[in-house]
């Protein structure tokens, strides 16, 4: 089995931010994930990333906001997602 794409979307949120979502199925996990799935979910202001979820091989899951990275519990794509967006409107408030 392949790496299958699941969701690959971009909004507009306001006239200088765009959220870009990119989620894989994946046929095994990722070195420091314990899921099949590859993410990145990233809020772009200005031409800057100001909020980042990823889970790239070796560091596992985790989340940017601004300049700190902190460790990031996935539980499920949903879940992920729910969270992401939750976030992103917190920063838009």
């Amino acid at each position: 089995m392949n790496a299958r794409l699941m969701l690959n979307e971009r909004h507009i949120v306001s006239d200088h931010a765009f959220v870009e979502m990119v989620v894989w199925r994946l046929p095994s996990p990722l070195s420091g994930s314990h899921h099949t799935f590859k993410y990145r979910l990233a809020l772009v202001v200005d031409g800057h990333c100001v909020l980042r979820y990823d889970n790239e091989a070796g560091k596992g899951d985790h989340r940017h906001v601004g300049e700190e990275e902190t460790p990031y519990v996935f539980i499920s794509p949903q879940v992920l997602l729910d969270d992401f967006w939750n976030d992103v409107d917190t920063w838009r408030s």
